[in-house]
């Protein structure tokens, strides 16, 4: 398999030197083409205010470059939407699932619980942070947060339709189904932790942290012990070195792995 390291959306909050970006993955296989998330698509960069609420304009100042889009940055590769058979999300917040309507064809995989925080939001949070546009026309494929040992990690399973070497990794907390996912390629294993954490030295032995981005990590946080546990047990996994362990948001990781 080979992997594409991609920045699906960059972002300018305030008192974040450098910014955020949506790393996602392109993944080519046998069977077709991957994504893992999606970043903002092509219908946030037309209509912004169909799908991304004014808080999360204002905080967030997205580029909304369509040049930036998933479906460019395939097509920029010599392929079409229709040769992305599969999506992986790591969760359905609207930075990380704004592009799924470009490529209608696909399927997309999500734990069921995410999927159900979704459709069936409890409080102001929820309903915010999924926006049923994004969802229009999309079929999805859910999975349970079970199966096999991998690196330490419980509830992991294989997705049928792709290789052994892309599984998801349930890292429940930041919403009720978030999910990291991980990949085998050419130089080992790597887990796209998608917010699980926000900055790179959350998970550095020792730890440090921006101010503006714990702040954001703790309100968007949906289950608070889950999440802080799943920090301890990546930053135990980037220390084994045997694993590539990365977070959505962080342009220096994204950087070093591009």
């Amino acid at each position: 398999m080979k992997v594409h390291h991609l920045n699906c959306a960059t972002m300018r909050p305030p008192l974040v030197a450098g910014g955020l970006v949506a790393h996602c993955l392109l993944i080519e296989t046998d069977q077709g083409l991957t994504l893992v998330d999606t970043g903002f698509g092509t219908h946030e960069v037309s209509d912004p205010k169909a799908t991304i609420d004014p808080l999360s304009r204002k905080l967030l100042k997205p580029a909304l470059d369509i040049t930036e889009t998933a479906i460019s940055q395939v097509e920029r590769r010599g392929y079409t939407a229709d040769d992305v058979r599969h999506i992986l999300l790591t969760h359905l917040d609207m930075d990380h699932a704004g592009g799924l309507r470009d490529f209608p064809k696909a399927t997309v995989h999500v734990l069921d619980t995410e999927l159900e925080a979704a459709t069936n939001p409890k409080g102001t949070k929820e309903r915010a942070r999924y926006p049923k546009a994004q969802r229009e026309g999309v079929t999805f494929e859910t999975h349970k947060a079970e199966g096999e040992d991998w690196f330490g990690f419980e509830a992991v399973s294989a997705i049928p339709g792709l290789p052994e070497d892309v599984l998801m990794v349930p890292l429940i907390g930041h919403t009720r189904g978030h999910t990291g996912i991980a990949v085998k390629g050419d130089n080992g294993w790597m887990l796209h932790a998608g917010d699980a954490y926000f900055y790179r030295g959350e998970i550095e032995t020792p730890p440090s942290n921006i101010f503006a981005l714990k702040l954001t990590v703790k309100q968007t946080e949906t289950i608070r012990e889950q999440r802080l546990s799943n920090v301890e047990r990546l930053k135990e996994l980037k220390a084994q070195g045997e694993v590539e362990v990365f977070c959505a948001h962080d342009p220096v990781e994204l950087a070093r792995l591009a």
